[in-house]
């Protein structure tokens, strides 16, 4: 009884993997990588607008104590390290701890602008393999479906030469989902590389500030000046 009950559901999966086929999984892939193509543009054309580039005139105009003159520098640019400028300058009169803690925060608000969609690729790179392989895998089922039919009706020889076909044409769904995969991985690790770039730079930019403030206002020497020699 047991045996027939499970030979039933068996069966019914079969013929509803079987109706399903693999057509559908290569219009899903497709669409999703339409959709990661899109993102891929968007992301590129908002990490290059919100990416300061060479630091180094920043670096040494705050080195300088030219606190003015580094804020001319960012001007009306937009972007991690030109915000983190900007309001690390604005914390520096209360002191170099003050200007760090800013920063840090200045840096976990803006990074989630940049993190945008980034996890759409992330989630695209590691699943679009097994959508293609879930492809191949209703394709394969069909085509022996189609094998044991023409098998009852003593067209074997047949039967064979369409399961051929019908695995080639399943395959194409797993390397359709690795092609797919494959430039959304790429992608994905080359903007985390870029964000960890302009993050790296923000932070350079906050310590030369709180450096700066260290060295006019050194804390050691602020507390033996209000205690006095002990």
């Amino acid at each position: 009884m047991m045996i027939q009950h499970s030979a039933t559901i068996v069966d019914r999966l079969g013929e509803a993997f079987r109706g399903m086929g693999a057509g559908w999984v290569m219009w899903l892939l497709l669409s999703l990588s339409v959709v990661s193509i899109a993102v891929m543009i968007e992301r590129t054309i908002f990490f290059s607008r919100h990416s300061f580039g060479n630091i180094d005139g920043l670096m040494r105009a705050l080195a300088d104590g030219d606190l003015e003159g580094a804020v001319k520098m960012v001007g009306e640019r937009r972007g991690l390290e030109a915000e983190v400028l900007r309001q690390a300058v604005r914390t520096a009169p209360r002191g170099a701890d003050a200007v760090g803690e800013m920063v840090e925060a200045t840096i976990g608000r803006e990074r989630l602008h940049y993190e945008r969609f980034l996890s759409y690729l992330g989630t695209l790179g590691n699943n679009a393999p097994f959508i293609g392989l879930f492809g191949t895998v209703l394709g394969i089922v069909e085509a022996f479906a189609a094998l044991a039919t023409d098998a009852k009706a003593g067209a074997v020889s047949q039967g064979a030469a369409n399961i051929m076909s019908g695995v080639s044409e399943a395959l194409v769904a797993t390397a359709v989902g690795l092609l797919v995969a494959l430039p959304a991985v790429a992608v994905y690790n080359i903007f985390g590389r870029w964000l960890r770039t302009i993050v790296a730079r923000s932070e350079c930019i906050g310590h030369a500030l709180a450096s700066h403030l260290k060295s006019v206002f050194p804390e050691s020497g602020a507390a033996r000046s209000s205690t006095g020699p002990v």
